[in-house]
């Protein structure tokens, strides 16, 4: 049974990874897809998907995507915003530069922001599901990766006080986050070719023993953005292996 059969769905960060999976999984349950993101697609169309590029940290884009999703299905129902980086610098916070600090909370967390206050404004007649995606990193910190704590600290309650806003509203607009943990992404995994001892160290810290698969993330997402859900909102979704049991 296609659980999102007619509804227009928006995804950020989509050319690969967690973004890939998710436009995967919403199109196979029958939804249309918006995928953005800063880099570019293939160049093979895809039934049912429209690609857009997208800077999430732009206010122009996000109207500019916004608006496009509109002309071209009529309507917006679902946003996930899964854009979001790392420091290209990590490092200690007292050597964080203010550059590199605001280089990352402006994709994710203003990026977030933007989403959410463009999507709303378009799914105010009809109602709709937003998803943010966080990270474990959100509840529990890591060294040297402030600005990127930080960012997905901010996520947690921003999702929270959207959710309150969105629950006012008639038909209302659910905003729930998700928290994946380690998962098997080209980005991580250059990382981890660089340290191969890094996937040891995360999967002993991992009660499940292993690094998740993105197509486990969008199962999740799927879960939050379906009708089947309608009374969950505010809620954040940890899909981490029992990492934040400990």
């Amino acid at each position: 049974m296609e659980r999102l059969t007619g509804k227009i769905a928006l995804v950020t960060g989509a050319a690969s990874g967690i973004g890939a999976a998710i436009v995967e999984r919403f199109l196979a349950e029958g939804a249309r897809v918006i995928a953005t993101d800063v880099t570019a697609f293939p160049d093979d169309p895809v039934d049912g998907v429209l690609h857009l590029r997208q800077d999430t940290s732009r206010e122009d884009d996000w109207s500019a995507s916004i608006e496009r999703a509109i002309a071209e299905f009529g309507r917006l129902d679902i946003l996930v915003n899964n854009a979001g980086v790392t420091s290209r610098n990590p490092g200690p916070l007292t050597e964080t530069s203010l550059d590199s600090w605001r280089e990352v909370l402006s994709v994710n967390l203003d990026g977030v922001f933007l989403g959410m206050k463009h999507a709303m404004r378009a799914m105010v007649q009809k109602g709709g599901a937003i998803v943010n995606v966080g990270s474990v990193h959100s509840f529990v910190a890591i060294p040297n990766s402030a600005a990127y704590c930080a960012s997905k600290g901010g996520l947690l309650m921003l999702t929270k006080a959207g959710s309150l806003e969105g629950a006012a509203l008639d038909p209302p607009i659910r905003v729930n986050s998700i928290h994946p943990g380690y998962v098997e992404t080209p980005l991580l995994e250059s990382r981890i070719a660089q340290q191969p001892e890094r996937r040891n160290a995360v999967e002993a810290a991992t009660p499940l023993s292993r690094l998740a698969r993105p197509a486990e993330i969008a199962a999740a997402v799927l879960t939050l953005v379906t009708d089947y859900t309608a009374y969950i909102t505010g809620t954040a979704l940890c899909v981490d292996g029992g990492y934040t049991a400990r």
